[in-house]
């Protein structure tokens, strides 16, 4: 076998050796970034994003456009998990739902937190409780109580059978529909409904409504943190959350000047000082800011309503009132007609917001705070209008009727004109009867430029006024 012979460099040798010296130069130079860079590519990742979004108060469309929005960001934006804490006692039935969409549709994981101590998620609070991929509780909170039921002013009111039976049945079905694909106890979940059952945290937890109890935000996410779910399509998934960065989503200004326009009390408030304000304006015309103001807030109800359930006996009650309250100022009724009217307009506020699931309507002392105001200043109002229909008016020819003249130029003979002075002012006169000149007449009738005028007669009273 022939050996193979080594490769012959053509390069002299102290050549070679200044070659290895630069190159010996070159690796102690790029040696601590050859070192550092596998290091560089071990980094680990950014700490894990929580986004966190708030439901207090009733459940109304603007919270749940809030809450909606909130979702589709952190979707969009790959946080690791999305935590909606919740203290509720309820809301609309079509806010419910849309943010029930949302949670079941989220990409990202939702956990949903009744906090702090002393929160509930009851009645609609309870259906999107049950919606969660993670549902957990803090120490003294409650959930659950959320039979399908219609109030007004907090006192249930009776509905048919089987009206109530079919909203009950509804409601059952819609909470089995995802609470079985979430794990939950759902014959348990459906007492809440069918029963008005509710549950203490420790109830919900051993009853298998909730996963979790923690004291705080910090203490369930450190629970959750290595937790496998399951998602709502079946698939399983590790929550990674070391070292978690909590970003706190709060409403825009416009949602929380919307949000506070949707509620029943300033719904009802808005209605009335819209229809107020331009009841003014057509009476009294010419003050413009009534009838400004007004048409502002008429415009703004117009929106509350078409966001919240409106009962319509309610809207027609309100309607009924003010029109009592102005026929109390026009017929001598005693106030028969304006205590009549306020009575319509309290139950018409009473009525005015219906929901089908969760109670939300007018509170009684707002009622009260508006209507009996509102009642009293619509028959001032109308009152005065109708007293100024009956004044003599102060300008114009029909002043003229009643006034003290005195003839320039004689009539000379009935049917013939003379001319005479009333108020600074020279008219064609006639009269019935010869007047001289100098004559003091009363007007008594006015045809276009000539009065028709009276001798006045011996110890007639002439008001000062009229004597110019």
């Amino acid at each position: 076998m022939r050996e193979l012979s080594k490769p012959r460099s053509f390069l002299p040798g102290p050549v070679r050796l200044g070659l290895a010296a630069l190159c010996g130069l070159a690796v102690a130079a790029l040696g601590p970034l050859l070192r550092t860079s596998p290091v560089a590519a071990a980094t680990p990742p950014a700490s894990s994003s929580v986004y966190e979004l708030q439901i207090n108060g009733e459940i109304e469309p603007i919270l749940a456009e809030y809450i909606v929005s909130g979702i589709e960001s952190a979707n969009q934006a790959n946080a690791s998990l999305i935590l909606i804490t919740i203290d509720t006692p309820g809301g609309l039935d079509s806010a419910m739902r849309d943010i029930i969409a949302a949670v079941l549709h989220s990409r990202v994981p939702v956990v949903i937190y009744v906090t702090p101590s002393g929160s509930r998620a009851a009645s609609a609070g309870f259906f999107i409780l049950l919606s969660a991929d993670v549902a957990a509780m803090s120490p003294g909170t409650d959930t659950g109580a959320a039979s399908p039921l219609l109030e007004v002013a907090g006192n249930p009111v009776k509905i048919d059978d089987t009206l109530a039976r079919k909203i009950m049945n509804e409601a059952t079905a819609y909470l089995r529909s995802y609470a079985s694909r979430r794990g939950r106890n759902v014959p348990l979940a459906v007492t809440a409904v069918t029963d008005a059952k509710a549950f203490s945290e420790r109830e919900a937890l051993d009853g298998h409504l909730v996963d979790l109890i923690a004291a705080n935000t910090g203490a369930l996410l450190t629970q959750l943190n290595g937790r496998t779910i399951t998602r709502l399509d079946g698939s399983q998934q590790t929550l990674q959350l070391s070292d978690p960065t909590v970003e706190l989503h709060l409403m825009s200004g416009r949602e929380r000047i919307l949000d506070r326009i949707v509620q029943p009390d300033a719904f009802f408030i808005l209605l009335i000082l819209g229809v107020l304000g331009l009841y003014v304006e057509f009476t009294h015309p010419g003050l413009f800011a009534p009838g400004v103001i007004g048409g502002i807030a008429l415009v703004l109800a117009l929106f509350a309503m078409h966001m919240l359930p409106v009962n319509f006996a309610g809207f027609l009650l309100i309607v009924l009132a003010l029109i009592l309250f102005v026929l109390e100022a026009k017929y001598p009724t005693h106030g028969v007609l304006g205590v009549g009217g306020a009575i319509a307009m309290l139950f018409g506020a009473l009525m005015l917001i219906r929901s089908p699931i969760t109670p939300g309507g007018v509170d009684v002392s707002t009622a009260l705070a508006v209507t009996i105001p509102v009642a009293l200043i619509a028959v001032f109002l109308m009152r005065l209008v109708l007293r100024s229909r009956r004044w003599k008016p102060a300008t114009g020819v029909e002043q003229l009727v009643g006034s003290i003249g005195q003839m320039t130029e004689p009539v000379e003979s009935p049917g013939s004109s003379g001319t005479v002075l009333v108020h600074g002012e020279l008219w064609r006169a006639s009269a019935s009867e010869s007047i001289p000149k100098g004559g003091r007449v009363r007007v008594s009738r006015v045809d276009g430029l000539t009065l028709t005028v009276e001798p006045l007669r011996t110890g007639a009273a002439v008001p000062d006024a009229l004597v110019r």
